[in-house]
């Protein structure tokens, strides 16, 4: 179909008196790597629990492919394409990194054809392997995955996240806490995905996202500030006031 792959129209989303998400209108067209940015309860996060099916909204509606998912649960928005890794890492602790991409593979060929036969294990069974080589993980496939480092634990989610087959990808600050050897190569695994599927990622390391991001969006206050690519962004002054800083020149010229 032709479209936005994601199309956000007056979404909203109120805890009591607190307005997390006020009324955003947001377009993905399709293509490339999308980055989400803002101080810390701009209301990002909130944002993704919306359209991944984690918050029901107070009002508004998103567009997936054309179809409405604000009111659907995690499972049928992930079904209908949609896959996530959270800030707080997510994995069975107790499995091997294999087992717990092959759950996820087995999963989404089981929903797409319940029917396929048992040789489809094998098939099954490729996929996982290609996407632990894909992430860097083939040769810790066998390593329990609690026994992983944080930065490891991230790869093993965007694995289980691809397993999946998803249209789009949301990732959650995927780099928070790795290393900068760490770092380096998951935005390289991240912007390999993006050549692929559609990516949107939240991230606080402003080196990540201005130097892999096609377009970036700026939250604040639960709003959407601007939008741009990251030349625009990086220069615009209501971007620098809100969340990058004022630059020192400025602010003795305004002294």
């Amino acid at each position: 179909m032709t479209g936005p792959v994601l199309k956000v129209e007056g979404l909203t989303k109120t805890f009591g008196g607190l307005v997390a998400v006020d009324h955003v209108d947001f377009t993905l067209p399709g293509g490339g790597l999308h980055a989400i940015i803002g101080p810390n309860g701009a209301g990002k996060t909130t944002f993704f629990n919306l359209i991944s099916g984690f918050l029901p909204a107070t009002a508004g509606r998103a567009l997936f492919l054309g179809q409405d998912i604000i009111g659907k649960r995690p499972h049928e928005i992930s079904r209908l394409g949609i896959a996530r890794t959270l800030q707080i890492k997510s994995v069975f602790n107790g499995l091997s990194v294999y087992d717990n991409v092959w759950i996820a593979a087995k999963g989404q060929s089981t929903f797409l054809n319940p029917f396929r036969a048992a040789s489809s294990y094998t098939e099954v069974a490729s996929e996982a392997a290609a996407l632990l080589d894909e992430v860097g993980l083939a040769d810790r496939r066998d390593e329990i995955a609690g026994n992983l480092s944080y930065g490891d634990v991230a790869l093993l989610e965007i694995a289980i996240a691809l397993a999946t087959k998803p249209k789009l990808l949301l990732l959650d600050e995927p780099v928070s806490g790795m290393s900068p050897g760490e770092t380096e190569r998951t935005v390289e695994i991240i912007k390999n995905c993006s050549k692929r599927l559609d990516v949107i990622l939240i991230e606080h390391d402003m080196e990540v996202v201005f130097g892999a991001a096609d377009v970036i969006t700026v939250m604040n206050q639960g709003a959407i500030l601007c939008e741009g690519p990251p030349n625009a962004i990086a220069k615009d002054p209501s971007v620098q006031e809100a969340y990058l800083g004022v630059p020192e020149d400025e602010e003795a010229a305004d002294a």
